[in-house]
């Protein structure tokens, strides 16, 4: 799903809202968002799963070009931990089209 099509959805659902409306309301939570995880906080949605930020350490990379060694700084990096409810949605999701398959495939 893209940002846009999450802005429609939203729009469509609650139709006091209009299209403006879902748009200003989806792009102020993604900047909070973005907001928190920039300055080091930790966000955790309930049912849905929680960012925080992961270190990854300098090392030593290799431009595929020219084989050169490159020294890659360390860095900060958005890490996101998939909840328990959203585990198990997508869990039986997952069943429930691999049933739909194994019934396509048979008939």
């Amino acid at each position: 799903m893209t940002k846009s099509e999450l802005i429609a959805r939203l729009a469509e659902r609650y139709p006091q809202l209009i299209a403006k409306d879902a748009d200003f309301a989806v792009n102020t939570i993604l900047e909070a968002m973005a907001d928190s995880l920039s300055v080091g906080q930790r966000i955790e949605i309930r049912g849905f799963g929680s960012f925080a930020l992961s270190t990854r350490p300098p090392r030593v990379g290799r431009n595929p070009k020219s084989g050169e060694r490159v020294l890659v700084p360390a860095k900060r990096v958005p890490h996101f931990k998939a909840g328990k409810e959203l585990r198990e949605r997508v869990d039986i999701g997952a069943a429930t089209s691999a049933i739909v398959v194994d019934a396509a495939d048979e008939g």
